[in-house]
């Protein structure tokens, strides 16, 4: 039997719009209705609002809900700077916990992926972490990443994971991202956080290959006392256990 051709071959291995065809001067009828379909899915990824609601019943943790400084989507959106904020009359619920690891569940650009991956992700996770003291679980509206520095400082935690709804594109509406901050404190850059993204299996990476590089990333970040541009992942890199 003769092998596909090359471009068949290509499609099989990545959602990436490759070979499409054309009609005349445009699309084929097929690939230009997918290509809305899924820039529809996108927006929608975007707007959809966050129900953290059921997080504390699927993960059987604690979780303390908050919200941003952005009042609604619309501002969301055109102040990113908001989002970055934490709501003033929520801070005063997050007391210090002295915690090693603060996890915090933020909608970002897409509430989707969060509602479909964040759960399934955080028991992952915490299995990797028997002997770590975890901070309550924090649930965020409206919140961009750099709102775990501010969360990760009230609770007193050494370390916050930030689990967060990257920005859909047309192959991906539902990407989860995990950013990790070792001292989190308001006003840390992002070059001193690591990420692990592209978490949405089957599609993207899997929650066990996730938590596996969450937690190996977790440990060198305690043992060394930073993350970011100087915390490199990889095999060999990192230890897969306890130092």
């Amino acid at each position: 039997m003769a092998e596909p051709r090359l471009p068949g071959r290509l499609r099989a291995l990545t959602p990436a719009r490759l070979q499409l065809g054309r009609a005349g001067c445009g699309l084929p009828t097929s690939e230009l209705l997918a290509f809305q379909l899924d820039h529809a899915r996108a927006r929608d990824a975007v707007q959809m609002p966050f129900v953290p609601a059921g997080l504390a019943k699927a993960i059987c943790r604690e979780v303390i809900e908050v919200r941003s400084q952005a009042s609604d989507r619309a501002e969301y959106l055109r102040r990113p700077d908001l989002g970055r904020q934490l709501a003033a009359e929520d801070a005063v619920r997050l007391q210090p916990h002295e915690a090693d690891l603060a996890i915090v569940i933020v909608d970002g650009l897409s509430a989707h992926a969060v509602h479909a991956h964040a759960a399934s992700l955080v028991l992952e996770l915490t299995d990797r972490l028997d002997n770590w003291k975890l901070a309550p679980i924090v649930t965020v509206r409206q919140g961009r990443v750099a709102i775990g520095d501010a969360i990760g400082e009230r609770l007193g935690a050494d370390l916050v994971c930030v689990l967060i709804g990257e920005r859909p594109g047309l192959s991906a509406a539902d990407s989860l991202g995990a950013y990790l901050t070792w001292n989190p404190v308001v006003g840390r850059r992002d070059s001193e956080r690591n990420c692990i993204s592209n978490i949405r299996p089957p599609h993207g990476l899997s929650y066990a290959a996730a938590a596996d590089a969450i937690a190996r990333l977790l440990r060198a970040a305690r043992h060394r006392r930073l993350t970011g541009i100087s915390l490199k992942d990889g095999i060999g890199v990192l230890p897969s256990h306890e130092p």
